[in-house]
């Protein structure tokens, strides 16, 4: 092993999760790849699914709730006629139906399925019943009584349909079940259905071009682990920088004293166009982010701090 010491490493890494992988999985991977000290992921996927996992390290943590938060969007084939014991094809069917429906039904489906919503999560979900995966009651067979969901589902579009297969994507709220969306749906056209593909193509406004493949980290890793200096350098720059969770929100610029106070978290008078919002703070002379504040008339007060010893 030619890591010792872990790294305080701080910033945001837009992971493409490769299939058949868990999220802590891939978590665990780039943790090892980066030697990192602490990171976390945002955004359970299953193992069936691919795409787009924000990993925050360091401080970036303190912001990853922005992300949580956000609307997602995902690329989705699902299977008609057969439905599955996890409702996705990791399953076993359980029961299968012909499919026959017209395009009218296939739409007015759609649409009851838009907008506001009520699902019940999988039993095969990562949500915890007295501290326990929901999964794992379900891999023993057991099923526990879950609670009504209320999720927005914005759009579904770009949908086809060929013989025993529909493609679409979807925007939609946190903590919306795509598997239970297929499920829902199959339900509805009267033949079932289960998940065959997933994938997420963004969170928030993050592009999906700035998506990092695991193998390519792996790749920049093996050409530079023999190599004494700078073994990082090239990995450290794909990551995006520790405000970019917050990216929506507008800047303010303090001095250097401003600063060192703002950092003591003490209300700073303070006056900006800007009212009654939260703001990024950043350290004027070096360019550099500080943590969140609140404006409110002509104070800016510490909201979420960095620590003082990044």
């Amino acid at each position: 092993m030619f890591f010792q010491k872990k790294r305080n490493i701080h910033g945001l890494l837009l992971l493409d999760k490769p299939p058949g992988m868990s999220s802590n999985y891939a978590l665990q991977k780039v943790k090892f790849i980066f030697n990192a000290k602490k990171a976390g992921y945002v955004g359970t996927l299953d193992p069936l699914a691919t795409g787009m996992l924000p990993i925050c390290f360091g401080e970036c943590t303190k912001f990853s709730s922005y992300l949580t938060e956000s609307k997602k969007r995902y690329h989705v084939i699902a299977k008609l006629g057969e439905k599955t014991s996890t409702s996705d094809s990791y399953g076993i069917v359980i029961q299968k139906r012909p499919v026959s429906f017209t395009s009218f039904h296939l739409d007015a489906s759609i649409k009851e399925l838009t907008g506001v919503i009520n699902q019940i999560p999988s039993m095969y979900s990562a949500i915890k019943f007295n501290g326990i995966p929901l999964y794992k009651y379900a891999r023993k067979g057991l099923n526990i009584k879950r609670s009504i969901r209320e999720v927005s589902i914005y759009n579904i579009d770009h949908i086809s349909q060929e013989n025993n297969l529909i493609e679409f994507q979807v925007l939609c709220s946190k903590g919306t079940y795509i598997r239970t969306l297929v499920e829902d749906l199959g339900e509805k056209l009267g033949c079932g259905a289960h998940v065959i593909f997933l994938r997420r193509l963004q969170i928030a406004s993050y592009s999906y071009d700035k998506l990092v493949k695991m193998s390519h980290l792996y790749e920049l890793l093996n050409k530079e682990k023999n190599k004494d200096i700078n073994l990082f350098k090239k990995i450290d720059h794909l990551l995006m920088p520790i405000d970019s969770p917050v990216s929506f929100l507008p800047k303010i610029y303090l001095s250097f004293q401003q600063s060192y106070y703002f950092k003591l978290g003490q209300t700073l008078n303070f006056y900006s166009k800007v009212k009654n919002s939260l703001v990024r703070v950043i350290e004027q002379e070096h360019k550099k982010f500080i943590g969140l504040g609140k404006i409110t008339e002509e104070l800016l007060i510490p909201h979420r701090l960095l620590s003082t010893m990044y």
